[in-house]
């Protein structure tokens, strides 16, 4: 049991939960999807909900590199690089490194 402290007078005891709760609302027939689901599965609803969140986190990772690689073509394209001999030019430049 850990005493957590959140001011000067106010303390509570913490019983070492590893998990938090979260309630959320849904129309029935996502409702009785997610059951179907994970019944298919053999998981919990919660185990499902953890998956699907990794695979969302996964889902926005993709898309910031997309948005990156596309960034990175756009700055190729106007600086006119194309080639990984005309970056280390670009950094020699920019450091003061003559070849």
């Amino acid at each position: 049991m850990a005493e957590v402290r959140h001011s000067k007078t106010k303390k509570e005891f913490n019983m070492g939960r590893i998990s938090k709760t979260l309630t959320v609302s849904l129309p029935p027939p996502i409702y009785e999807e997610i059951e179907r689901l994970a019944k298919h599965e053999r998981k919990t609803k919660s185990e499902l909900f953890r998956d699907m969140v990794k695979i969302y986190e996964d889902h926005l990772d993709e898309e910031r590199w997309r948005r990156l690689r596309r960034r990175g073509r756009a700055t190729g394209k106007k600086y006119r690089v194309s080639s990984e001999r005309d970056i280390e030019k670009i950094v020699h430049e920019a450091r003061g490194i003559r070849d």
